[in-house]
């Protein structure tokens, strides 16, 4: 009875271990597809596929400093782009679990400060899905309300007002302390000024050559100027998918297909709460690309392998053909995408 319980117990430890050999085998099978990807193009930023806590690719390319050519690394932060919208999205939800924000609730229950009729008439739920219209707060609506798709900024900056009406704190105060309970110790509102690790963001100028670029916070911050790196985003996405932010009913409503959008990378998408997919694949391949003057970036989660992609670079180049200028970050969510379960 003994000899036999031995030899099961080693047929066990043999067969867990040629699984991890596999697996590590197709991971570096992966991790060269991804060298070549990049090897092919220029990037200049910071790489990080993961999953659970397994880093499958983690590494840096090019320089924080152009000028200075200092080395860029992990750790370093950058402005995140429209992937800001999921944080945003998050906030707005969890009032909505606390019994304190309705999504059909319309602006003016709220923001009754705004001098337009169309206060009464647009709910929470289109400012989370750009099917609002508004696009001045001192014009009339575009189109009425829910009945076509404008992507907007200004809809995730009336979201933070609302926050701040809700909860008695300013939308850099209601971040922040979001962030620290969470020990996304990276992240950072750009008023905080405690963030030490920013890049230097670069855009290609009309003769192709990169310049500093001083107007990276342009944008409201809700909607796309948050401040983080690669791990806080990737420990992001492991509370988000975990449930550990909001409730699985809840997350299922901002990974619902609410409308769809001719986007200028992916053609056609489908959009959640500050969430973005293909038809169909809400479960295979979601987030958001992000961009800012001189940044752009990637923060995808793949359910069916339980994986994190996130990609932020500090060039943008061929700003006039976006599909360019994010190549390299499509290329690596086309493989990881097309990378069948079984061969992780």
């Amino acid at each position: 009875m003994k000899i036999s319980l031995i030899i099961f117990t080693l047929f066990l430890l043999t067969s867990c271990q040629i699984n991890r050999q596999e697996k590590q085998n197709n991971y570096t099978k992966l991790t060269s597809k991804i060298d070549s990807i990049i090897n092919e193009n220029r990037f200049n930023g910071v790489i990080s596929l993961s999953t659970d806590s397994t880093d499958i690719y983690s590494k840096a390319f090019g320089f924080s400093d152009l000028e200075n050519k200092v080395k860029i690394n992990m750790n370093d932060q950058f402005v995140i782009g429209s992937i800001s919208k999921q944080f945003t999205a998050v906030l707005i939800l969890r009032e909505f679990e606390n019994g304190k924000i309705g999504l059909n609730d319309t602006i003016g229950k709220y923001l009754n400060e705004i001098n337009q009729p169309w206060i009464k008439l647009v709910t929470i739920h289109q400012l989370l899905t750009h099917t609002h219209g508004i696009v001045d707060l001192d014009k009339a609506l575009e189109f009425k309300q829910g009945s076509q798709f404008h992507y907007s900024q200004l809809g995730y900056e009336l979201l933070a007002r609302i926050l701040e009406k809700v909860t008695g704190k300013t939308f850099k105060r209601l971040s922040t302390d979001f962030f620290l309970h969470y020990e996304l110790k990276n992240t950072f509102h750009p008023e905080n000024k405690n963030y030490k690790h920013l890049v230097k963001g670069y855009a290609e100028n009309e003769k192709g050559v990169l310049e500093f670029t001083t107007n990276s916070f342009y944008n409201y911050v809700p909607a796309g100027s948050f401040i983080s790196n690669a791990e806080d985003l990737k420990k992001w996405s492991e509370l988000l998918y975990s449930k550990r932010l909001i409730k699985q009913e809840t997350l299922e409503l901002m990974k619902k297909r609410y409308a769809t959008r001719i986007h200028p990378i992916f053609e056609t998408i489908e959009y959640g709460y500050g969430l973005l997919f293909k038809n169909k694949e809400e479960n295979i391949q979601i987030g958001a690309l992000g961009y800012a003057p001189g940044f752009v970036s990637t923060c995808y989660y793949y359910p069916q392998k339980n994986m994190n992609l996130i990609i932020l670079g500090n060039n943008t180049k061929s700003l006039n053909n976006l599909k360019k200028t994010f190549k390299v970050h499509t290329e690596i969510m086309e493989l990881i995408k097309k990378t069948k379960p079984t061969e992780l």
